[in-house]
């Protein structure tokens, strides 16, 4: 048995730290000891009442989210470094085919960065050399990637919208040629002057709004991949359809899951890419476990950059 920590949903909206004990790992099982969790704004959602195809957290349950950890004993080899979904905890008991190895030397933080999902969301696109990528929270965990990957992928210019405070980290530091302020009142405007030739691949991490502004800016035969939500469960906006069959824009749902082809590839190239140092990922550390509530909260509150993680 082993004795460890995790972090549970208490009454009113709390979290807090319980001491657990967990059995040995069964057959094709592996007990992971956690070195790094990620967290995402989402999470804020699966606290108060979850999202379509995102069950809430519990009262008095561990919460969960993606982490980074050493397997200790089990039947993959001690000191194995895999990517999986039982954040929140030091340790966690898992079945071999919830873990993903990763690549000996990768750095752990590329394994919670959600790198993966949005290369293959640009390459499902079909980006072409020279196309101009635009991406809404761009300062987020998977828009942070973007400025870099569509680049590498042969992406003319890339634009992100952002908080204000986040603008010139995003063109300084990101890899991205423009950016502007998400809560700009004239957003069409906005996009024009980041995106002078038009738009001719969107991630849609938000949708609200700025999905409407695109669609305005975008240039015929222009792709949205639509990702996230995290403004339309505030900011309900219809979709202007003449436009978006005048210009023959194609509006898709995309889920990486159902595109292993695609992660395949951006599993390789991503891995590649960063062996040469052609890529890093932007992100705010935290460290302990006590410090995961605070650092949640800031994300929430849209204080940090990049992936956050919580090291252990």
């Amino acid at each position: 048995m082993t004795r460890t920590r995790e972090v549970r949903l208490a009454a009113k909206g709390r979290l807090e730290i319980v001491e657990t004990v967990l059995e040995a790992p069964g057959p094709e099982q592996v007990l992971v000891r956690n070195r790094m969790i990620g967290l995402r704004a989402a999470m804020g959602l699966l606290l108060t009442g979850g999202a379509p195809g995102m069950p809430a957290y519990q009262e008095g349950k561990a919460l969960w989210g993606p982490a980074v950890g050493e397997v200790v004993a089990g039947e993959l080899p001690p000191g194995t470094l895999v990517a999986h979904p039982l954040g929140w905890r030091e340790h966690a008991v898992l079945d071999t085919a919830r873990v993903r190895v990763l690549p000996a030397g990768v750095d752990p933080v590329l394994g919670l960065a959600q790198a993966e999902l949005a290369h293959a969301a640009l390459t499902t696109a079909g980006l072409s050399a020279g196309e101009t990528v635009f991406v809404s929270s761009a300062a987020g965990s998977i828009g942070s990637v973007v400025g870099t990957l569509a680049r590498r992928l042969g992406s003319g210019r890339v634009v992100g919208s952002a908080s204000a405070g986040k603008l010139s980290w995003l063109t300084g530091q990101a890899g991205f040629d423009a950016a502007f302020d998400r809560t700009e009142t004239d957003l069409v405007a906005a996009l024009h002057h980041a995106a002078p030739e038009g738009v001719d691949v969107y991630l849609d991490l938000t949708g609200g709004a700025q999905t409407r502004a695109v669609i305005e800016v975008a240039n015929p035969g222009a792709r949205i991949m639509a990702i996230g939500t995290l403004d339309s469960h505030r900011n309900q906006v219809e979709i202007d359809l003449a436009t978006l069959i005048a210009k023959r824009i194609t509006l898709r749902g995309f889920t990486p899951r159902d595109h292993p082809a695609a992660l395949k590839r951006a599993e390789r190239e991503i891995g590649a890419w960063s062996r040469q140092g052609l890529l890093t990922v932007p992100h705010t550390a935290f460290h302990g476990l006590e410090q995961t509530g605070a650092a949640l909260a800031g994300l929430l509150d849209g204080a940090h950059t990049g992936t956050v993680v919580v090291k252990l």
